[in-house]
């Protein structure tokens, strides 16, 4: 036996699971992404899905897909540094510098390569990169990477942040990187504070977006521009692979930082482009999206019902402002069984544990997309609100 198999040979914390019959993950789905999925022989709800505009089925965008397969071929075989660059590519980097309202945008073959790539590049030796300590695992992967000092604060708190900020040189590069949503607690990012701190401290800002395109501001534009804050935000990330029906990352900012990032990013120059039906796929939902204000008042009214519901049946749902919808367990193993006794109900939640996040904030996430209907949503609280009962998490 090697030495990487003797190291791994007694990982067994998932059989663990497996054996007692509540493992949640890697669960195969045999349909088309909706709001109703089959999945292992049978029909469940999906409240587990990033999909906020319900686009992922959507026929027009499917058929930007293929149209772009049969136009295109099915890849790019290179990098847009070399011989991988279409024309769609070119069109949707417009449309997303425009839509989040900066000069200049690339977009990337992942939403992960974007913060793994990005934050090794724009900070180096002397530079500081101050995170929020709920910052997804892309960005914590990135400022890992960069040869900047690490720091981070405690999650929304301004106070710490601050005080973080006073012991920094006023002349060094210090970069604020935050989530505008929370992905796994659903709460907003304070970034009017942030900003604040941003003019007395002399610091740039990195939001990232990921769930807040397609959910929030003018035709789903973002956090930043929720808060009207777009023009003191330096660089703005996003993904496709949630409120834009595809697979696929971006970030925007001035010309002369993507002018940069273009030439010297390595997740950029040394991955694979993205593929023409992916990004077809992207362009056809931002299309759709800035086109039909329904998709978010959609969204927006089952959200608010969801949480009304879920606060009358007595959950502990954190501070969630958000389609996002933490129902907190508090306990590992019961986070696991309520997961499995709500799918063999017909609900599909996520089970939420470490390193997601802290031991003691375990959670299942109940996360809403525009075309649920307030039917659908009652049937899930209905259901969870029995689970978390008999398993005496709320009374």
């Amino acid at each position: 036996m090697g030495q990487l198999q003797e190291r791994y040979k007694n990982y067994r914390e998932p059989q663990k699971f497996m054996e007692a019959g509540v493992y949640p993950y890697f669960r195969a789905i045999t349909s088309k992404q909706g709001t109703e999925v089959e999945m292992e022989g049978h029909k469940v709800l999906m409240f587990g899905s990033n999909a906020y505009t319900g686009l992922t089925g959507d026929q027009r965008v499917i058929d930007a897909a293929k149209n772009a397969l049969d136009k295109y071929g099915s890849g790019c075989a290179g990098s847009r540094f070399l011989n991988g660059t279409l024309d769609l590519h070119v069109q949707l980097e417009k449309e997303l510098a425009e839509f989040v309202g900066k000069d200049d945008c690339l977009c990337f073959s992942t939403g992960f390569t974007v913060n793994s790539g990005v934050l090794a590049m724009v900070v180096g030796r002397g530079d500081y990169i101050i995170c929020d300590d709920r910052d997804h695992a892309s960005i914590i992967d990135g400022r890992r990477l960069s040869f900047a000092r690490q720091l981070h604060y405690k999650h929304n708190d301004m106070e710490d942040l601050e005080n973080i900020l006073k012991g920094l040189p006023e002349d060094a590069v210090k970069l604020i990187v935050v989530d505008g949503v929370f992905s796994m607690e659903g709460d907003l990012c304070k970034l009017p504070e942030i900003v604040e701190l941003k003019k007395k401290y002399n610091c740039s800002i990195m939001v990232d977006e990921a769930h807040g395109v397609g959910v929030f501001g003018h035709q789903g534009r973002g956090v930043c521009e929720y808060f009207g804050l777009t023009n003191e935000v330096d660089l703005i990330m996003g993904t496709f692979s949630k409120s834009l029906a595809s697979i696929g990352g971006f970030i925007a900012g001035d010309f002369d930082t993507i002018n940069y990032l273009r030439h010297s990013c390595r997740t950029y120059i040394f991955s694979a482009s993205n593929t023409p039906a992916a990004t077809a796929a992207a362009k056809e939902a931002l299309r759709i999206l800035k086109t039909e204000p329904e998709i978010l008042e959609n969204l927006w009214k089952v959200t608010k019902y969801a949480l009304k519901r879920f606060r009358e049946e007595g959950f502990e749902i954190g501070d969630t402002e958000s389609p996002i919808i933490p129902l907190y367990v508090r306990d590992t193993e019961k986070t696991f069984l309520v997961t499995k006794l709500a799918f063999d109900a017909g609900v599909f939640i996520n089970s939420v544990i470490p390193p997601a996040c802290a031991p003691q904030d375990t959670l299942v996430r109940f996360a809403l997309m525009s075309n649920h209907t307030e039917e659908q949503v009652e049937r899930g609280v209905q259901i969870l609100a029995k689970i978390f009962k008999d398993q005496k998490i709320i009374k």
